[in-house]
């Protein structure tokens, strides 16, 4: 017999004897998936320390374009577990930094002024809509029942760059002035 007709066959059935195959399925095949995924996890964070030991042991011996190169792999390997982290939903959120400082429009628009001269454009820079700005700004700083809806200086930023690629608030460079 192959599986996919005994789960089939058991999934049919009708009866205090399905009911049991049913969960007694349900509860190896779960504990397929959560072995899986620890021993997946615990094989990501022994290539991470292979990574890091490599790296240390070849950082010595080798060109500084070597170096580089070694560089992109560990931190393409950091990234692959913060996604797999991300995936499984178990990344941890950081504590974050205070704000000490609120940006102003007038700040942003002097920064977009003086970016303009980078890039060859008519547009760069220039807003769509009056005002969407400020309320970009207001969404950032905003706060819900006393507290901030973005307390930390990253959350802040992050969502900063986000609502400014989003909202798209000028005709031409919304990436490159979020970014700054």
């Amino acid at each position: 017999y192959n599986l996919d007709m005994i789960l089939s066959v058991g999934y049919r059935v009708n009866s205090k004897k399905g009911i049991a195959f049913r969960r007694w399925a349900n509860d190896v095949l779960k504990q397929y998936i959560m072995e899986g995924y620890a021993i997946n996890e615990k094989r990501m964070f022994a290539l991470q320390k292979t990574v890091n030991i490599q790296t240390k042991m070849l950082a010595y011996s080798l060109d500084l374009e070597e170096k580089e190169i070694l560089k992109a792999v560990n931190q393409y390997t950091e990234a692959l577990l913060l996604l797999d982290q991300y995936d499984h939903q178990s990344l941890q959120k950081p504590e974050g930094n205070e704000p000490i400082y609120r940006i102003t429009y007038e700040e942003c628009r002097r920064m977009v002024d003086e970016m303009e001269d980078s890039f060859k454009s008519d547009v760069f820079g220039v807003e769509k809509e009056k005002g969407k700005v400020e309320g970009i700004l207001a969404a950032v700083y905003q706060n819900v029942f006393g507290g901030d809806v973005y307390p930390s200086l990253e959350e802040k930023a992050a969502n900063l760059l986000y609502f400014i690629i989003k909202d798209h608030p000028y005709a031409d460079g919304c990436k490159r002035i979020a970014a700054s």
